[in-house]
Protein backbone atom coordinates (compact mmCIF):
# COMPACT_ATOMS: atom_id res chain seq x y z
CA UNK A 1 0.00 0.00 0.00
CA UNK A 2 2.94 2.59 0.70
CA UNK A 3 4.17 1.87 -2.39
CA UNK A 4 0.85 2.65 -4.19
CA UNK A 5 0.39 5.72 -2.58
CA UNK A 6 3.88 6.81 -3.60
CA UNK A 7 3.27 5.70 -7.06
CA UNK A 8 0.04 7.25 -6.89
CA UNK A 9 1.00 10.67 -5.42
CA UNK A 10 3.58 10.53 -8.17
CA UNK A 11 1.49 10.26 -10.62
CA UNK A 12 -1.43 12.89 -9.62
CA UNK A 13 1.55 15.22 -8.86
CA UNK A 14 2.35 15.12 -12.31
CA UNK A 15 -1.41 15.87 -13.24
CA UNK A 16 -1.02 18.98 -10.80
CA UNK A 17 1.84 19.74 -12.30
CA UNK A 18 0.52 20.08 -16.17
CA UNK A 19 -2.63 22.21 -14.68
CA UNK A 20 0.01 24.73 -12.72
CA UNK A 21 1.98 24.76 -15.78
CA UNK A 22 -0.86 25.86 -18.66
CA UNK A 23 -2.88 28.21 -16.00
CA UNK A 24 -0.56 28.87 -13.16
CA UNK A 25 3.02 30.20 -14.79
CA UNK A 26 1.24 32.94 -17.26
CA UNK A 27 0.17 34.55 -14.14
CA UNK A 28 3.67 34.04 -12.79
CA UNK A 29 5.31 35.82 -15.68
CA UNK A 30 2.96 38.80 -15.21
CA UNK A 31 3.43 39.57 -11.98
CA UNK A 32 7.14 38.99 -12.41
CA UNK A 33 6.75 41.19 -15.51
CA UNK A 34 5.13 43.89 -13.27
CA UNK A 35 7.15 43.83 -10.61
CA UNK A 36 10.77 44.26 -12.83
CA UNK A 37 8.58 47.45 -14.47
CA UNK A 38 8.03 48.80 -11.30
CA UNK A 39 12.12 47.91 -10.73
CA UNK A 40 13.06 49.73 -13.58
CA UNK A 41 11.26 52.84 -12.63
CA UNK A 42 13.28 53.10 -9.24
CA UNK A 43 16.69 51.79 -10.39
CA UNK A 44 18.05 54.89 -8.90
CA UNK A 45 16.78 53.27 -4.92
CA UNK A 46 19.57 51.49 -2.97
CA UNK A 47 19.86 48.04 -4.18
CA UNK A 48 18.81 46.26 -1.10
CA UNK A 49 15.49 47.54 -1.65
CA UNK A 50 15.09 45.00 -4.65
CA UNK A 51 16.63 41.75 -3.40
CA UNK A 52 14.84 39.10 -2.93
CA UNK A 53 12.35 39.35 -5.59
CA UNK A 54 14.82 38.71 -8.69
CA UNK A 55 13.25 35.91 -10.79
CA UNK A 56 14.50 36.87 -14.53
CA UNK A 57 17.48 35.67 -16.84
CA UNK A 58 19.68 37.23 -14.21
CA UNK A 59 18.32 35.13 -11.09
CA UNK A 60 20.02 32.62 -9.03
CA UNK A 61 17.52 30.19 -11.26
CA UNK A 62 16.17 31.32 -14.43
CA UNK A 63 12.01 31.25 -15.26
CA UNK A 64 13.32 28.55 -18.14
CA UNK A 65 14.77 26.52 -15.30
CA UNK A 66 12.16 27.29 -13.04
CA UNK A 67 9.09 26.37 -15.18
CA UNK A 68 10.88 22.58 -15.76
CA UNK A 69 11.75 22.49 -11.96
CA UNK A 70 7.93 22.69 -11.30
CA UNK A 71 7.17 19.28 -12.41
CA UNK A 72 9.81 17.86 -10.45
CA UNK A 73 8.57 20.27 -7.21
CA UNK A 74 4.88 18.71 -7.48
CA UNK A 75 6.10 15.15 -8.64
CA UNK A 76 7.92 15.06 -5.08
CA UNK A 77 5.14 17.10 -3.10
CA UNK A 78 3.06 13.84 -4.80
CA UNK A 79 5.76 10.97 -3.17
CA UNK A 80 5.50 13.02 0.25
CA UNK A 81 2.40 13.33 -0.14
CA UNK A 82 1.36 10.13 -0.73
CA UNK A 83 3.17 8.08 1.16
CA UNK A 84 1.47 9.54 4.27
CA UNK A 85 -1.61 8.86 2.62
CA UNK A 86 -0.85 5.22 2.29
CA UNK A 87 0.16 4.90 5.78
CA UNK A 88 -3.15 7.19 7.59
CA UNK A 89 -5.30 5.52 5.01
CA UNK A 90 -4.21 1.84 6.14
CA UNK A 91 -4.96 2.55 9.60
CA UNK A 92 -8.33 4.21 8.93
CA UNK A 93 -9.06 0.88 6.92
CA UNK A 94 -12.39 -1.25 9.18
CA UNK A 95 -12.09 1.75 11.58
CA UNK A 96 -14.29 4.50 10.28
CA UNK A 97 -17.56 2.18 8.74
CA UNK A 98 -18.30 0.09 5.99
CA UNK A 99 -16.78 1.64 3.09
CA UNK A 100 -15.24 0.44 0.29
CA UNK A 101 -11.34 0.89 -0.10
CA UNK A 102 -12.41 3.60 -3.13
CA UNK A 103 -15.29 5.52 -1.22
CA UNK A 104 -12.64 5.44 1.59
CA UNK A 105 -10.13 6.70 -0.51
CA UNK A 106 -12.17 9.34 -1.94
CA UNK A 107 -13.76 10.86 1.67
CA UNK A 108 -9.88 10.75 3.10
CA UNK A 109 -8.75 13.01 -0.18
CA UNK A 110 -11.50 15.42 0.32
CA UNK A 111 -11.37 15.42 4.01
CA UNK A 112 -7.58 16.25 3.29
CA UNK A 113 -7.66 18.64 0.74
CA UNK A 114 -10.57 20.55 2.72
CA UNK A 115 -8.23 20.75 6.60
CA UNK A 116 -4.93 20.94 4.53
CA UNK A 117 -5.54 23.22 1.75
CA UNK A 118 -8.78 25.04 1.62
CA UNK A 119 -9.00 25.92 5.41
CA UNK A 120 -5.50 27.72 5.55
CA UNK A 121 -6.19 29.05 1.55
CA UNK A 122 -9.59 30.93 3.10
CA UNK A 123 -7.29 33.11 5.76
CA UNK A 124 -3.92 33.00 4.17
CA UNK A 125 -4.14 32.92 0.20
CA UNK A 126 -1.38 32.21 -2.36
CA UNK A 127 0.33 35.49 -3.57
CA UNK A 128 2.13 35.77 -7.17
CA UNK A 129 5.96 37.09 -7.27
CA UNK A 130 5.93 41.11 -6.40
CA UNK A 131 3.30 40.32 -3.78
CA UNK A 132 4.70 40.21 -0.17
CA UNK A 133 7.72 41.26 2.08
CA UNK A 134 10.78 39.49 2.10
CA UNK A 135 11.87 39.90 5.59
CA UNK A 136 7.90 38.55 6.88
CA UNK A 137 8.07 35.55 5.11
CA UNK A 138 9.03 33.61 8.72
CA UNK A 139 6.36 35.13 10.28
CA UNK A 140 4.15 34.42 7.40
CA UNK A 141 4.97 30.42 7.14
CA UNK A 142 4.20 30.70 10.74
CA UNK A 143 0.65 31.73 10.49
CA UNK A 144 0.02 29.32 7.37
CA UNK A 145 1.51 26.51 9.33
CA UNK A 146 -1.14 27.31 12.36
CA UNK A 147 -3.86 27.55 10.50
CA UNK A 148 -3.24 23.68 9.05
CA UNK A 149 -2.60 22.38 12.56
CA UNK A 150 -6.11 23.88 13.37
CA UNK A 151 -8.13 22.11 10.15
CA UNK A 152 -5.82 18.99 11.06
CA UNK A 153 -7.48 19.42 14.97
CA UNK A 154 -10.96 20.35 13.48
CA UNK A 155 -11.41 17.52 11.61
CA UNK A 156 -10.01 15.18 14.34
CA UNK A 157 -12.55 16.93 16.75
CA UNK A 158 -15.81 16.49 14.07
CA UNK A 159 -14.99 12.53 13.39
CA UNK A 160 -14.58 11.89 17.04
CA UNK A 161 -17.79 13.72 17.16
CA UNK A 162 -19.71 12.19 14.53
CA UNK A 163 -18.75 8.50 16.41
CA UNK A 164 -20.08 9.98 19.64
CA UNK A 165 -23.53 10.65 17.95
CA UNK A 166 -23.04 7.41 15.69
CA UNK A 167 -26.67 6.23 17.29
CA UNK A 168 -28.35 9.49 16.74
CA UNK A 169 -30.55 10.83 13.88
CA UNK A 170 -27.86 11.34 10.60
CA UNK A 171 -28.91 14.81 10.58
CA UNK A 172 -28.18 15.50 13.95
CA UNK A 173 -25.14 13.37 13.31
CA UNK A 174 -23.69 15.38 10.40
CA UNK A 175 -25.42 19.23 12.34
CA UNK A 176 -22.57 18.38 14.99
CA UNK A 177 -19.91 17.27 13.02
CA UNK A 178 -19.83 19.34 11.07
CA UNK A 179 -20.91 22.69 13.97
CA UNK A 180 -17.80 20.92 15.66
CA UNK A 181 -15.51 21.30 12.46
CA UNK A 182 -16.54 25.06 12.31
CA UNK A 183 -15.97 26.69 15.62
CA UNK A 184 -12.10 25.81 16.12
CA UNK A 185 -11.71 26.64 11.90
CA UNK A 186 -13.98 30.12 12.39
CA UNK A 187 -12.36 31.06 15.56
CA UNK A 188 -9.17 30.69 14.18
CA UNK A 189 -9.94 32.70 10.77
CA UNK A 190 -11.03 35.66 13.29
CA UNK A 191 -8.45 35.78 16.18
CA UNK A 192 -5.04 35.41 13.58
CA UNK A 193 -3.85 38.09 12.64
CA UNK A 194 -4.38 38.92 8.97
CA UNK A 195 -1.64 39.55 6.55
CA UNK A 196 -2.27 42.63 4.06
CA UNK A 197 0.78 42.91 1.85
CA UNK A 198 -0.52 43.44 -1.69
CA UNK A 199 0.89 46.54 -3.09
CA UNK A 200 -1.12 49.30 -4.19
CA UNK A 201 -1.98 49.11 -7.92
CA UNK A 202 -1.34 45.77 -8.26
CA UNK A 203 -4.16 44.33 -10.98
CA UNK A 204 -6.70 42.46 -9.16
CA UNK A 205 -7.52 40.39 -11.99
CA UNK A 206 -3.96 39.18 -11.68
CA UNK A 207 -3.88 38.26 -8.29
CA UNK A 208 -7.64 36.82 -8.28
CA UNK A 209 -6.65 34.74 -10.88
CA UNK A 210 -3.31 33.38 -9.51
CA UNK A 211 -5.33 32.52 -6.44
CA UNK A 212 -7.57 30.47 -8.64
CA UNK A 213 -4.94 28.96 -10.42
CA UNK A 214 -2.69 27.67 -7.18
CA UNK A 215 -6.40 26.58 -5.23
CA UNK A 216 -7.24 24.67 -9.12
CA UNK A 217 -3.65 22.89 -8.49
CA UNK A 218 -4.10 21.35 -5.44
CA UNK A 219 -7.56 20.67 -6.08
CA UNK A 220 -6.78 19.13 -8.81
CA UNK A 221 -4.25 17.38 -7.34
CA UNK A 222 -6.04 15.57 -4.40
CA UNK A 223 -8.86 14.74 -6.67
CA UNK A 224 -6.44 13.15 -9.16
CA UNK A 225 -4.92 11.22 -6.23
CA UNK A 226 -8.24 10.36 -4.28
CA UNK A 227 -9.87 8.61 -7.59
CA UNK A 228 -6.60 7.22 -8.61
CA UNK A 229 -5.96 5.58 -5.33
CA UNK A 230 -9.15 4.34 -4.69
CA UNK A 231 -9.31 2.77 -8.03
CA UNK A 232 -6.44 0.93 -7.50
CA UNK A 233 -7.45 -0.06 -4.31
CA UNK A 234 -10.69 -1.25 -5.62
CA UNK A 235 -8.72 -3.35 -7.97
CA UNK A 236 -6.56 -4.99 -5.40
CA UNK A 237 -9.47 -5.82 -2.98
CA UNK A 238 -11.39 -7.32 -6.01
CA UNK A 239 -8.11 -9.33 -7.32
CA UNK A 240 -7.77 -10.35 -3.70
CA UNK A 241 -11.36 -12.22 -3.39
CA UNK A 242 -11.27 -13.41 -6.87
CA UNK A 243 -7.95 -15.42 -5.80
CA UNK A 244 -8.97 -18.44 -3.57
CA UNK A 245 -5.61 -18.94 -2.83
CA UNK A 246 -5.10 -15.79 -1.34
CA UNK A 247 -8.45 -15.71 -0.10
CA UNK A 248 -7.57 -19.04 1.71
CA UNK A 249 -4.27 -18.10 3.00
CA UNK A 250 -5.84 -14.82 4.73
CA UNK A 251 -8.68 -16.69 5.95
CA UNK A 252 -6.48 -19.19 7.87
CA UNK A 253 -3.93 -16.70 9.03
CA UNK A 254 -6.91 -14.81 10.83
CA UNK A 255 -8.09 -17.96 11.84
CA UNK A 256 -5.23 -18.91 13.53
CA UNK A 257 -4.66 -15.35 14.73
CA UNK A 258 -8.38 -15.41 16.41
CA UNK A 259 -7.57 -19.06 17.74
CA UNK A 260 -4.62 -17.51 19.78
CA UNK A 261 -6.33 -15.27 21.67
CA UNK A 262 -9.72 -17.22 22.32
CA UNK A 263 -9.58 -18.03 26.20
CA UNK A 264 -9.90 -21.80 26.04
Amino acid sequence: MLVRGLLVGLLAGSVAGGFAFVFGEPRVDSAIALEEAAAAQTRAAPAEAHEGHDHGEGAEVSRPVQKAGLFLATGLYGLAVGGVFALVFAGLRGRVGSRSDGRLALASAGTAFVAVILVPFVKYPANPPAVGDPATIGNRTLLYVVMVLVGLAAVAVAVATARRASSADPWVRWVSAVGSFLVPVVAAWVLLPPVHEVPAGFPATLLWEFRLASLGTQLVFWAAFGVLFGWVSDRAARAVQADPARTAGATRTGGAAGAAVEPG
